[in-house]
């Protein structure tokens, strides 16, 4: 989606200690099952490239690879807020462009840190691991894993206090294969040497490898790579809500985006047959609808899963709530009988994108009083 400010082409470099990471991972022999990697380091120091390029080796080996997405602020094949697992099953060449997928299984959490809840957070990561280890690792008569599908986790970039301590209980839980540690020249933002995550006397068979971050300063230090996260997340909330329309339909710019989403005929779901849930706040009975209003809601199946673990299938805007007709307005790329599954509304603080309220020439229906669209 572009904007009138064109973005500077970005070439991406695979340093040769990055390569030779990635490939002593995808190509380990004695990896069996296939290898589980747990891709770590300090905010924007290219957990996300690695990631990536960890993929498409994988994919020339594997005909899938299974990606388990623990960065809410930063999503790489969904939008944010969500804590995913996505099965991919091609190589992605482009390493820069944004590349939305359907996942396999995923939640909303609502939120773009792990900081209001980690407990839930951490809930909603295990379960995603169990399903991957449910579904994809295929296990002999002697109960011993001898086939499946390799996994790629990726972090957050959050590695100190609370942050540090999730990524410990996760390191605990899935016990990956191998632990890439990515590193910058600032050693008070890395994570602690060798396997951290254990104590002195415990032994691991996991394999821990520790590279440099792809960029350096004018000194050849490792340092972090700059970028706009809320850009970054605005630009995935866009992609996955220009899903609503066909692709043929010539939709390139944000105004053009912002326009055809003011007109699209919305959704229409009956109040009483949904909850409604908040996230990591709460909002008095009186004022729930306000709140609701022109906000993005993640679609749960409660039908799916247990009270606290109910899988999300989509985003939604809520476009408008008429209480005198008991209906509620909603905007999804979601198909109608996909939709229909759906009984659990869950609202946390995903912002809906500002620019696609402030286009000039463009009236926003969230934001006026009449919010259905005129035929």
């Amino acid at each position: 989606m572009s904007s009138n400010a064109e973005a500077e082409d970005i070439i991406i470099v695979i340093p040769e200690e990055w390569s030779n990471a990635a490939n002593s991972i995808a190509y380990d022999s004695t990896t069996c099952p296939p290898p589980v990697a747990f891709v770590c380091g300090p905010k924007n120091s290219g957990k996300t490239i690695f990631s990536r390029h960890l993929l498409n080796l994988l994919l020339q080996r594997y005909k899938k690879v299974a990606y388990l997405d623990t960065d809410v602020g930063q999503t790489e094949f969904t939008p944010p807020g969500l804590l995913s697992l996505t099965l991919i099953d091609k190589i992605t060449p482009d390493l820069t462009i944004p590349c939305l997928k359907t996942p396999e299984r995923c939640f909303f959490f609502g939120d773009i840190s792990s900081k209001r809840d980690p407990t839930t957070y951490l809930t909603y990561i295990f379960d995603l691991y169990d399903h991957y280890r449910k579904k994809y690792c295929v296990f002999n008569e002697n109960k011993l894993p001898n086939a499946g599908i390799p996994l790629v986790i990726n972090t957050p970039g959050w590695v100190k206090g609370i942050g540090y301590d999730i990524l410990v209980d996760m390191l605990k839980y899935i016990a990956p294969t191998h632990v890439l540690k990515i590193c910058i020249s600032a050693e008070n933002k890395n994570l602690p040497v060798g396997a951290f995550w254990l104590a002195e006397e415990d032994t691991t068979s996991t394999t821990i490898i520790e590279v440099n971050s792809a960029r350096q300063d004018s000194f050849k230090r490792s340092v972090l790579v700059q970028k706009d996260a809320r850009l970054l997340r605005d630009l995935r909330m866009m992609a996955y809500f220009r899903q609503c329309f066909p692709s043929h339909l010539n939709i390139t710019t944000i105004k053009e985006l912002a326009s055809a989403l003011a007109a699209l005929p919305p959704f229409e779901i009956s109040i009483s047959s949904i909850r409604i849930k908040h996230l990591h706040c709460q909002v008095p009975k009186t004022e729930i609808f306000y709140s609701l209003n022109a906000t993005i809601v993640g679609l749960a199946v409660t039908s799916e899963g247990s009270e606290n673990l109910c899988p999300c299938i989509g985003l939604g805007i809520v476009r408008g709530i008429d209480t005198l007709k008991n209906v509620l307005y909603l905007i999804t790329p979601v198909p109608p009988d996909s939709l229909e599954k759906v009984d659990l509304l869950l609202q946390g603080f995903i912002q809906f994108p500002s620019c696609l309220l402030q286009v000039q020439g463009c009236i926003s229906p969230y934001m006026s009083a009449n919010v259905l669209p005129t035929d």
